[in-house]
């Protein structure tokens, strides 16, 4: 089984200590975000877990824990864009998060640890040549560091349209010029591009638009071949990411990036963050009456008979 951390918040950056003492624990709750009396208690254990997916923003206060989860195969994904304040209030500076990066990938390897440059959003101040400007320098900065990068550009979906109405998205021109300068950037510097945004089309100039999180992703992470028969896909006929059994939560992530899609209002997500206790099973509160837990399935879905390297 594979289990994510980061699809709805980010608990390298904000819980790393919560997510270690569950670690210790063996076992976490999860609260369906469409149904939150309806609980998930997951197994937190090497011989059942064949990898921790993360996403994040910031590795930082989870390098300390790295002995913690060495006996549990992990895929990180780790975001880097050009963004300042404007968009990223509580992102840490680029520099910072490329040094982290380049160290988790010395611990882990190159390929359990690739980029994520995404969303691209085009404006006044984030221009076509700034986005490619910045891509560059960060390319050649995780040169030999990781061996893939996904970009994709903003998704307008109804709550970003609400609440931050400014934000745009950018003509089809423009994305055909920034998806073939990128490519041409990601191979200079030997990654492996990917899209990950619904630009499909993008596939007639070269780019790989399959999906940015694969089982392949995580089978070389680890060096094994994966058995997983069903695949949770993002979105039906979207992408071939493999998205399921995420432990996060919804509106608790305090990078508090305009763009996000997890995030709604600021003052729910502090309110959530307020609920947050280190040692409760749950990310956010605890148990209450009405809670019907329910125990995963798990089981190691790695193929013995095969090693990839």
């Amino acid at each position: 089984m594979i289990i994510n951390t980061g699809q709805r918040t980010d608990i390298p950056a904000f819980y790393a200590k919560w997510f270690i003492n569950r670690i210790k624990e063996g076992y976490v709750l999860v609260r369906n975000p469409y149904y939150p009396s309806l609980v998930t208690k997951f197994r937190l254990d090497p011989k059942v877990v064949d990898v921790l997916g993360f996403c994040t923003k910031n590795p930082r206060p989870m390098l300390q824990y790295l002995d913690e989860i060495k006996d549990y195969g992990q895929f990180w994904y780790i975001s880097i864009t050009g963004f300042e304040k404007d968009y990223e209030p509580n992102v840490p500076p680029i520099d910072q998060v490329i040094e982290d990066f380049k160290f988790l990938s010395s611990r882990l390897g190159s390929n359990a640890v690739s980029w994520r440059y995404t969303p691209i959003i085009i404006d006044n101040k984030y221009t076509k040549e700034r986005h490619i400007e910045t891509f560059e320098y960060i390319a050649s900065k995780l040169e030999g560091y990781t061996n893939l990068v996904a970009f994709g550009f903003v998704d307008i979906y109804p709550k970003l349209a609400k609440l931050h109405p400014e934000i745009k998205d950018c003509d089809d021109q423009t994305k055909i010029e920034i998806a073939r300068a990128f490519k041409g950037i990601a191979e200079k510097h030997h990654l492996e591009l990917r899209l990950c945004s619904k630009e499909k089309w993008l596939s007639q100039h070269g780019i790989d638009t399959e999906g940015c999180m694969r089982i392949e992703d995580y089978e070389r992470s680890i060096g094994q071949r994966l058995d997983i028969k069903k695949k949770m896909e993002a979105r039906k006929n979207y992408c071939a990411c493999y998205l399921s059994n995420d432990i996060g939560a919804y509106n608790s992530c305090l990078h508090l990036c305009r763009y996000c899609y997890a995030n709604g209002d600021e003052e729910e997500i502090r309110r959530n963050f307020a609920l947050h206790d280190d040692n409760s099973p749950f990310l956010i509160g605890n148990l209450r009456p009405e809670d019907k837990i329910k125990e995963a399935k798990q089981e190691s879905s790695i193929d013995r008979r095969i090693t990839l390297f």
